[in-house]
């Protein structure tokens, strides 16, 4: 194959986060642009050590727009770099999650055939279409995203970069169904397989659940059902595993079609494939709750179980009959009754959070005796706490079995190393279905649980706002006074509430001594409650102003109230903290979960 070298010069701009790269779309279709970071991320991976030559390469996506054009770049690209095969799934497909799980296990007991890593095309909860976003991000070896040392390195690749390479007589690949195609004369030809999208996830979850049980769950008159894939990559894993395996109903399958841009402006979601209140609007209703997460009227009786997935599949979000489960809640609730689940039968060895989501976790985990972190916000710093006492970190500790979460509807295990929407969504119907041993006895439901869960140990009533699109100086200089003020806020009264103590979160990582500072800015009352601010980094466009609330409630208190109602006083306080409004002219929130 005849390699050719192009002439290009450096983008602003091109730096990864946690989540990747992530612009508008038209951005992306601008020339040299998608090739520039792709050039970048294997110069770097041949500076930091990674042999690319004869290796394997996973590529695929959450099917928005430009999809399909960005994979067949990406599969020249890998072929002018050496790369020996590149794996896809079908329609170039492949969740987040998915992506992870064959990198882990598609090449095990293959000599030389596991992969080095995998570009996944996506930008998560991001709208998806020509005028909305588009984005990229390399996962290695272990299938967990990069980490800094190597965005650093891709970082700054895209700032001196001055040709990259492709084998421009590749034709395109069918990606339609399942085939194999050899490219390329000699003795090693460059190969592309194209394999079913779902059955890898598929076989490692059946690894880690009781389907068995789960599908009598199923079977119960008194069960009903519903999962909204909001048009995003979800649709075929909801349809293998609920329908084929369990036995549900299309019907009870909804959105179930994957599309270029979620569904679009016209569809409820106006096309924002983000399972929250506000955006999962369908299942929202459908549960009997509107968006505030207060009880409506239906036409029917609402299904005793209801959850969403977002554009990659690697968000969840848990619902029962006209009752929504928090995050934290749900991540709180999975770890406390995790000895059901086969995998986790003899428990954890440890367990995460990050830092904005509920001490919830942190209750759950001290009664149970086992380690529990504080982490940044970013999944790749479970990462290392999955990997600890594994051949990468062979001195430290071992941490798996392992559960984590965020309060931005992600949740997994050590399985995969990223948040898995599937994996949280069959956690709870395992849970229900060892909650609910006996079919001629009343269902137990999400609604049970949890108020059993509090009984135990109490409540962190919980919400967060988003400010989104806020002018980018003015989040700065907000926050830069939020800093400057922080210890002359310390002992200062706000009506019940004092401030115990402030501070800009870091995190000394036990695993590789790394140090992440600027994590975030908090504030913890002295009975516990407490308020946090974050910049967020998934946004495209302006920056998103994330405002964290908390109270707890022990076991003996009130804890039936409507969470939104519980933390307004919090809120209030944050609000006269910050000067969100000076600052930003911003009077309400775009969101609030």
């Amino acid at each position: 194959m005849n390699v050719t070298k192009v002439a290009t010069k450096p983008f602003d701009g091109q730096k990864p986060g946690t989540s990747g790269l992530r612009k508008k779309t038209k951005v992306f279709m601008e020339d040299n642009y998608l090739q520039n970071f792709i050039q970048s991320v294997f110069d770097a991976l041949e500076a930091s050590g990674t042999p690319l030559k004869g290796s394997t390469l996973v590529v695929s996506g959450d099917g928005r727009f430009y999809n399909k054009e960005a994979i067949q770049i990406v599969i020249k690209m890998a072929a002018a770099n050496g790369v020996g095969r590149v794996w896809c799934g079908t329609s170039g497909l492949l969740s987040t999650p998915a992506l992870s799980a064959v990198i882990r296990t598609r090449g095990r007991g293959l000599e030389g055939m596991s992969p080095v890593g995998g570009f996944i095309l996506s930008a998560s909860h991001n709208p998806g279409g020509i005028d909305e976003d588009f984005g990229i991000k390399y996962n290695c070896e272990n299938g967990g995203p990069a980490p800094e040392k190597v965005t650093d390195l891709i970082f700054s690749r895209t700032k001196e970069i001055t040709e990259y390479k492709i084998c421009q007589g590749i034709p395109d690949i069918d990606m339609s169904q399942p085939g194999s195609y050899v490219l390329g004369a000699g003795a090693t030809p460059f190969k592309v397989e194209v394999f079913d999208a779902t059955e890898d996830h598929v076989a490692l979850l059946r690894q880690v659940f009781d389907f068995g049980a789960i599908k009598k769950l199923f079977s119960r008159p008194d069960f009903s059902f519903c999962y909204d894939s909001m048009h995003g990559v979800q649709g075929p894993y909801a349809r293998r595993i609920f329908v084929d395996e369990f036995g549900a109903k299309m019907a009870d399958v909804m959105n179930s079609d994957p599309k270029e841009d979620f569904g679009g402006h016209s569809t409820p979601s106006h096309g924002h494939a983000d399972p929250n209140l506000t955006h999962a609007v369908e299942l929202v209703a459908k549960m009997g709750l509107n968006k505030m997460g207060l009880p409506i009227e239906t036409a029917q009786e609402p299904p005793s179980f209801g959850a969403a997935a977002d554009g990659d599949a690697d968000r969840n979000m848990i619902m029962g009959n006209r009752f929504f489960c928090s995050p934290s809640d749900s991540l709180a609730v999975i770890v406390a009754n995790a000895t059901c689940i086969p995998y986790y039968s003899k428990g954890l060895a440890g367990c995460a959070r990050s830092m904005p989501t509920s001490c919830a976790l942190d209750l759950v985990a001290a009664k149970l005796g086992i380690p529990y972190f504080e982490v940044p916000t970013g999944w790749k710093f479970f990462g290392n706490l999955m990997d600890s006492g594994s051949a990468a970190f062979p001195k430290t500790p071992k941490y798996t079995p392992f559960i984590c979460g965020e309060e931005s509807f992600g949740t997994g295990g050590d399985h995969v190393r990223e948040k898995d929407g599937m994996w949280a969504v069959l956690a709870w119907l395992q849970i229900l279905a060892a909650k609910n041993p006996d079919p001629s006895k009343p269902l137990v439901g999400v609604a049970d649980v949890c108020m059993q869960h509090w009984k135990e140990y109490g409540r962190n009533y919980y919400a967060r706002y988003d400010y989104e699109g806020v002018e980018k100086k003015a989040a700065d200089d907000m926050f830069a006074a939020m800093v400057a003020a922080q210890s002359c806020l310390i002992g200062k009264k706000f009506g019940d509430f004092t401030i115990g103590k402030a501070d800009m979160f870091a995190y000394n990582d036990s695993v590789d001594g790394s140090v992440s500072k600027n994590q975030g800015i908090r504030f913890i009352f002295e009975d516990g409650s407490r308020f946090v601010f974050r910049l967020s980094g998934t946004g495209v466009a302006g920056a998103t102003i994330r405002m964290y609330l908390e109270k707890y409630e022990p076991p003996s208190g009130k804890l039936d109230l409507h969470a939104f109602d519980v933390i307004k006083p919090i809120a209030d306080i944050a609000l006269e903290v910050s000067d969100l409004t000076k600052f930003t002219g911003r009077t309400e929130p775009t969101v609030i979960t």
